[in-house]
């Protein structure tokens, strides 16, 4: 009986090793092919075209944005911002945590711009009276959040850019979740090791952004490992695969 429970545990281990290599192994393959060489830093940051005109978009709008990172940890991981505009407006504001300067940057790159070259994939809109309730929480969420001093960023475990994200989504309310290859949205930002889930209606346990456990209506399971999420999404049906991302229904919440 012992030796069977063995076995057992071995293949189980072996086979929990490879759902996460193998993935990672793909995408270092993938990633090599295109890479863009030493000049990465003068990839496009142009818009995407994503977006109409503030002018032609007059109610409230907002949306959350991701595209790979730069260099060699966009083999793995998305960065993520968030963009928002009250009705009437004239202009969108973008907000990013980066790991230069003042880590909370305002508008300092284009709305819907690509991301050292990479083009950016939808992760949360919300338009019109639904937008107009959540932005005010929005706002207030960035305006506090914790992190917000110089040196505070870290790209892993966090805080970094998607932990920057998931606090302020969860501060709105908005019934959404980052993408898996949001690295860093399980860091507990709020020193919390045991709390809610990033969209509500579940809960996040983490050992510092090492180790993590969610279970959550919107994010359906989710176990992660330095970082890498495994995971199965049994509301929109889908795996959850370590730098790969979603493989069945899109991700986004529209």
């Amino acid at each position: 009986m012992s030796n069977s429970r063995t076995g057992r545990g071995r293949r189980l281990s072996v086979l929990l090793l490879l759902l996460f290599a193998l993935p990672i192994g793909w995408s270092a393959g993938h990633y090599a092919v295109g890479y863009p060489g030493p000049d990465w830093s003068t990839e496009g940051r142009a818009s995407a075209g994503l977006l109409k005109p503030a002018a032609e978009t007059p109610q409230a709008l907002i949306r959350v944005y991701a595209a790979r990172t730069v260099r060699w940890r966009g083999i793995f991981a998305t960065h993520t911002w968030i963009v928002v505009k009250e009705a009437g407006a004239a202009r969108y504001d973008r907000f990013d945590y980066t790991a230069w300067g003042e880590p909370i940057r305002t508008n300092g790159f284009v709305a819907d711009g690509r991301w050292f070259g990479r083009d950016p994939e939808l992760v949360f809109a919300a338009d019109g009276e639904t937008a107009a309730a959540a932005i005010p929480k929005i706002r207030a969420a960035i305006a506090g959040y914790v992190h917000a001093n110089r040196g505070d960023y870290r790209a892993w475990p966090g805080p970094n850019s998607n932990t920057f994200v998931a606090a302020v989504m969860a501060a709105a309310d908005l019934g959404a979740s980052l993408p898996p290859t949001a690295i860093g949205k399980d860091f507990p930002h709020d020193g919390r090791w045991i709390g809610p889930a990033t969209a509500g209606l579940g809960f996040r346990a983490t050992l510092g952004g090492y180790l993590g456990l969610t279970l959550g209506w919107y994010e359906g399971i989710e176990v992660s490992v330095f970082g890498a999420v495994l995971g199965l999404d049994i509301r929109r049906p889908a795996i959850k695969l370590p730098a790969i991302g979603r493989i069945g229904m899109g991700e986004s919440f529209v």
